[in-house]
């Protein structure tokens, strides 16, 4: 029960890695909030996985986009809970497309979701932390893409970078206030973003292959990375970046 009694927050919660972050926190003794964005039938299935393991959860639907959301969404979970302990920025798409061509929409809104929502979220959640007086946790989710090229990742890769680099400065910003920001990188993982590119037999085979593990990860091998990241156990952690892609990273020969 690495998480009792907590109150964690959750971006992008209906689905993958966001859905698997609030199962893993009411598994290990968390309440949750979580925010989705017009997802909600699929919202009210996590709300019943987290409520079948005795937790409670309250559900906010906004668009991370948008600065307003996340005053609203940690206010949801104040007045819900009471308070803030953990806050996962998981939010983000992956629309992939050639650079030559990029449409400036499909690069506007990458970034609006990507980098600029998980600033608003995590200043949000921070001030409440602040004004709780008691530190906190902070964990984005980044991605393996921060640290490597993608021929059709040109919007979404330097999005992945700039969220790391917003826990490291965080990390300094908040560290006088006993709050931690840390971020997680992962590999190929299967969940709806990367479904049509993976559907490819051939391409799906040659990411397998690339991964000395022997196969993709799944939502969960991040999930329980994240509860890590939040806990006690990781207490002296800050400013960090944990890989986590079934060494596909070392295997450049």
């Amino acid at each position: 029960m690495l998480l009792e009694n907590k109150v964690v927050l959750i971006t992008g919660a209906s689905r993958g890695i966001g859905r698997a972050t609030a199962i893993e926190a009411a598994r290990q003794g968390a309440d949750v909030a979580i925010n989705t964005f017009r997802d909600d039938a699929v919202a009210a299935e996590v709300v019943a996985e987290v409520e079948a393991l005795g937790r409670k959860a309250v559900v906010f639907d906004a668009d991370v986009a948008l600065p307003d959301s996340a005053v609203g969404f940690v206010q949801t979970a104040v007045d819900a809970f009471g308070r803030v302990d953990v806050f996962v920025s998981n939010a983000g798409i992956c629309p992939f497309h050639a650079f030559l061509d990029v449409p400036v929409e499909t690069l506007r809104r990458t970034m609006e979701v990507n980098l600029h929502g998980a600033y608003f979220m995590v200043q949000a959640a921070a001030n409440q932390m602040v004004k709780q007086g008691e530190g906190g946790a902070i964990v984005a989710i980044s991605s393996i893409s921060a640290l490597v090229g993608g021929e059709m990742q040109t919007h979404y890769a330097p999005t992945k970078a700039g969220v790391h680099s917003l826990m490291q400065s965080c990390a300094v910003a908040l560290g006088r206030h006993g709050i931690r920001c840390n971020s997680v990188l992962p590999g190929t993982i299967a969940t709806d973003i990367n479904k049509d590119d993976l559907a490819d037999p051939a391409k799906r085979e040659y990411m397998e292959g690339r991964i000395p593990l022997g196969r993709l990860g799944r939502p969960e091998d991040i999930a329980s990375v994240v509860a890590f990241l939040a806990s006690d156990m990781s207490s002296y952690m800050s400013g960090s970046a944990l890989l986590v892609d079934g060494g596909a990273f070392a295997n450049f020969q």
